[in-house]
């Protein structure tokens, strides 16, 4: 059997408090300026340490270094990733900043892979629209420019940062997960048993139990129990659905081990032991993916009682 492959894609924005030290080296970059944390030993780190890495204690003198430096270390990347610092082939660097006494990681803007040495000089090139973040360095070029004069707005520290985060790649399944896809895209739900335990697994996998493949097929109904939930009340950028709503495990009806999804009705109604069924997509539009269930409803049956799912929460 052929296996199926799809492009996978996942992101979110990952916002965080920077504190009074990240803050002013933010709000130094805003600036066109690179500040670094003094610590006991006399080194100064960029980018800064919020504490000192030999006496533990909260690092608060900054100090301004320059903004060219020295390439410590480097690779190539011929084939730049969206999100990256660049949109064509770069260098990756380690890059001591004069006047720092470590190295910080950055792209280097060198325009072909023989120009990146180590030990070559570099400098920073400024992002034309700053606004306290680390992409205010928009790269590093090769060789020493003029300095440039730090603006006059010295400005407040920034305090939070919102960095997105993008991860893309392509997922190839096993042979088994490709007989659970496809059988999803007629409808049906599909699990196989351990020769060992005996137990039935949707989707298919290497028993953890057992540490072996599952093999025997075993038709799963798309009805089930809800043995866990949680009720989402707070609202998150790229949310499916409206709060509040209720993320449940959901123990299908002749498997071990329950599958995540969503319970749609009244969140506040949602309890361990309820009965629910699948609400799948109209069949002109299953394919090969999960998403072939929308979700699970109430189907209004008496609970299941706690001893016929306790082994699965």
């Amino acid at each position: 059997m052929d296996v199926l492959s799809a492009p996978l894609n996942i992101g979110f924005d990952y916002t965080r408090s920077l504190g009074p030290v990240l803050g002013r080296f933010m709000a130094g970059l805003r600036d066109r300026r690179v500040l670094g944390s003094r610590s006991a030993d006399g080194r100064i780190h960029v980018p800064p340490l919020e504490y000192d890495p030999a006496t533990h204690a909260p690092l608060t003198d900054l100090v301004e270094v320059a903004s060219t430096g020295t390439v410590l270390s480097w690779t190539w990347t011929d084939h730049p990733l969206e999100g990256q610092p660049l949109d064509r082939p770069f260098g990756w660097a380690l890059i001591r900043l004069d006047g720092a006494d470590t190295a910080m990681l950055h792209a280097v803007d060198a325009g072909t892979r023989d120009r990146m040495q180590t030990g070559m000089r570099v400098h920073i090139r400024w992002s034309p629209e700053r606004t306290g973040h680390i992409r205010d360095i928009e790269c590093f070029e090769p060789g020493s420019a003029a300095p440039v004069p730090p603006s006059a707005d010295t400005g407040e520290p920034v305090t939070i940062m919102t960095t997105p985060i993008r991860l893309s790649y392509t997922h190839t399944t096993s042979t088994d997960e490709s007989r659970y896809l496809r059988a999803l895209a007629e409808g049906r739900l599909l699990g196989q048993r351990c020769p060992v335990c005996h137990k039935v697994y949707v989707p298919p996998r290497v028993c953890p139990a057992d540490g072996v493949p599952t093999e025997e097929e075993v038709p799963v109904r798309d009805h089930g129990t809800v043995t866990t939930f949680c009720v989402v009340n707070v609202p998150f950028p790229g949310q499916r659905l409206d709060p509040p709503y209720v993320v449940a495990q959901i123990l299908l009806d002749g498997a071990d081990i329950p599958i995540p999804h969503f319970v749609i009705g009244d969140a506040g109604q949602v309890r361990m032991g309820m009965r629910v069924a699948a609400v799948w997509r109209p069949p002109e539009d299953w394919t090969t993916t999960p998403e072939n269930i929308v979700h699970f409803r109430p189907t209004g049956e008496p609970d299941a009682p706690y001893e016929s799912f306790e082994e699965h929460l």
